[in-house]
């Protein structure tokens, strides 16, 4: 295994306690607020799996949500197999945003007919995808597929979240996500009351790191505060994907290495440590909660 995760083992031995994710098992002690970190899109592509090797690194305890439908996903799964401080999650994928680099379901395209484009790919909107009406079945048959790939791979799996929202677009699917859990015995991301951090995605590239110490100190007490990054390196592969969704922010490979800046930077460390920050993971909220008292978010 590389170096980097090889030295995430030795580097969470010697972490300030702040750094140290709390589950019900060890004794509290007076906190901060509770922060979720959760890092979306692992096993896209080689440059993001790149970046969650690097956090993996620093130690810090957080939550990553893998798309085994992508090429990449293995490699992933490597680096995860040697991250004790990862809590690992399905981020279930119906689409397939990026020009020139799609992928397509795991059951098949013939399996999913309704759940495809011409060509046997994910649609790269959730327009185009509700606009070519996907059966439930169907959309059952991709999810179900794409749970058990994360199962058989030997990684323990702890919850479900769901890529640009598709997954749960309709009370339908909604319920459909909600019973896939409850039957592999999974948390479901946002299911445990936490209140999103607003402000990270827009910011510049360059303001990614001061964006998030301005956030650490406006989070709320009381509740989980989550915190969605959205990782990778600024390399040729990942300034070549292009997001053919409208809300798909210019030079994104920038966006991206900000956001991978911003969660490896002392400043930010340092921030977590003088607000006593409680770093929680899904793990650790199921451990808290338990499955069967995971709550439905209200509708905004």
């Amino acid at each position: 295994m590389r170096t980097l995760v090889r030295l995430s083992l030795l580097v969470s031995l010697f972490l300030p306690l702040s750094f140290v994710s709390r589950g019900a098992d060890v004794p509290s002690k007076e906190t901060g607020p509770r922060l979720l970190i959760r890092t979306d899109d692992i096993g896209m592509c080689h440059a993001v799996n790149m970046a969650l090797e690097k956090v993996v690194a620093s130690g810090l305890p957080f939550s990553a949500s893998v798309m085994f439908a992508c090429p990449w996903y293995q490699e992933a799964v490597d680096i995860l197999k040697n991250a004790p401080n990862v809590s690992v999650g399905v981020h279930l994928t119906l689409n397939a945003e990026w020009k020139n680099y799609r992928w397509g379901p795991i059951a098949g395209a013939a399996a999913v007919p309704s759940l495809v484009d011409s060509c046997g790919y994910f649609f790269p909107t959730r327009k185009a995808l509700f606009d070519n009406q996907p059966r439930l079945e169907e959309v059952e048959r991709e999810l179900r597929a794409q749970i058990e790939r994360a199962r058989k791979t030997g990684l323990a799996i702890d919850y479900l979240d769901y890529h640009m929202g598709s997954a749960v677009q309709t009370p339908e699917l909604r319920e459909l996500v909600e019973r896939l859990a409850k039957e592999y015995r999974l948390g479901i991301s946002r299911y445990f009351g936490e209140e999103d951090v607003e402000g990270l995605y827009d910011a510049p590239a360059n303001a990614k790191i001061d964006t998030v110490v301005s956030q650490m100190k406006r989070l709320k007490p009381g509740i989980v505060n989550l915190l969605v990054f959205h990782i990778g390196i600024d390399t040729p592969e990942m300034q070549a994907l292009h997001d053919m969704n409208a809300t798909g922010l210019p030079e994104m490979s920038k966006h991206r290495n900000g956001e991978l800046s911003a969660l490896t930077s002392e400043k930010v460390r340092n921030a977590i440590r003088e607000l006593n920050v409680d770093l929680v993971s899904y793990r650790d909220l199921i451990r808290e909660t338990g499955l069967d008292h995971m709550q439905r978010p209200a509708e905004k």
